[in-house]
Formats: structure tokens, C-alpha cells, sequence
């Protein structure tokens, strides 16, 4: 079975959420790691956590979560991508399926800026990407619900995640273990 290693850093429970929803979509399909980015990970602004990255060395697939802030990634985020640069140098991610999912504070809160930052990170690694193929706006159960083919965007509604979009999280679970079965 593939291993789906989720990345993500979490403060307000959201992206964890998502996180989670991810994982249990893959399940069955795939083994799971959650791996949460945590502020103790981080020290003098750089990243430390080596088993946190030998798990991605070992995964087949990657799913990248962040929340959007000031238009982009966290920067506990960008830490781990930053520590990320010996695996980039030695291309030990590459032929990796890779995927992402983001939240924001509004339905055009720049999230779009994120995925794409996660897709790049992912180029750069020689990863293979993975985006929705939901068309947005088309979907009975409303998954993909703000339209992005690129990845998860989401934001709260009434401080509340919808379950179209939890529902969405758990779709990119399955398709992220699917092609990661297919690439192996």
C-alpha cells in the first residue's frame, strides 16, 4: 500500500480539520502519516524537525495544507519548505504525487497564491502534481465549492467549516492515493 505523508501547520484547528479529512479519505487506500508542523519544530526561525522529514522521504505521495496569511503559506510553512532545500538539491522527493489544500479568512482571501506556492515547492522537488478534478460549481455534493482546480481553497462560513468542503479534503485523500497507487 502507498504511504500519503499530509504536511500541514495548523494554529486555529481549521487546516487540521482538513488535515484529518484528507487522511480519512485516503484510508483503505493508502497508509496515512499525519504530520503536523509545530512551533517547537521550529528554532531561530529554522525548521528541525529531521523525522518529520524522513517521513516524506519514505511516502509516495505528499499532501501540502497551510493556512492562507498575508496571501500566502504560514511561515511555520515556509520554514519546513525552507529546511526542505538538501532534499531539492539531492531530488529525493522527485516522482513524488504531490497535492494541496488551504484556508482562508474570506471566499477570495488570495488562497489561490498558496496552492500555487505548494505546486511550485512541488516542481521544484521533481514532484508529480495532483490537483481536483471536480469541476467547480458542477458537483451534486458541492465538493469544490470556491472553484479551484489547483487544489483545496476554503474559508469559514458563519466561523464554521462547510461540509462540502470537509467533503472535498476527504476527495483529495482518495485521489492522491489512487494516483500514488498507480505511480508505484
Amino acid at each position: 500500500m502507498p504511504l500519503l505523508a499530509v504536511v500541514y501547520f495548523s494554529i486555529s484547528g481549521t487546516t487540521e480539520k482538513l488535515a484529518h479529512a484528507v487522511a480519512h479519505g485516503a484510508n483503505g487506500m493508502a497508509e496515512v502519516a499525519l504530520c503536523r508542523i509545530a512551533g517547537d519544530d521550529i528554532v531561530s526561525g529554522r525548521f528541525r524537525n529531521g523525522r518529520l522529514l524522513e517521513t516524506i522521504d519514505r511516502a509516495d505521495a505528499v499532501a501540502f495544507g497551510s493556512p492562507t496569511y498575508m496571501g500566502g503559506p504560514s511561515a511555520q510553512f515556509k520554514a519546513f519548505a525552507d529546511a526542505s532545500s538538501d532534499r531539492w538539491s539531492e531530488q529525493r522527493w522527485a516522482n513524488k504525487i504531490a497535492g494541496g489544500f488551504t484556508t482562508g479568512a474570506c471566499a477570495s482571501g488570495d488562497q489561490l497564491h498558496t496552492l500555487t506556492y505548494f505546486s511550485i515547492l512541488a516542481a521544484q522537488h521533481g514532484m508529480l502534481w495532483c490537483g481536483l478534478d471536480v469541476p467547480g460549481g458542477e458537483d451534486p455534493g458541492g465538493r469544490n465549492r470556491l472553484g479551484s482546480q489547483l487544489g483545496l481553497a476554503t474559508h469559514l462560513i458563519d466561523d464554521a467549516l462547510p461540509q462540502s468542503d470537509v467533503s472535498t479534503a476527504e476527495y483529495l485523500g482518495q485521489r492522491l492515493a489512487r494516483m500514488a497507487g498507480r505511480n508505484g
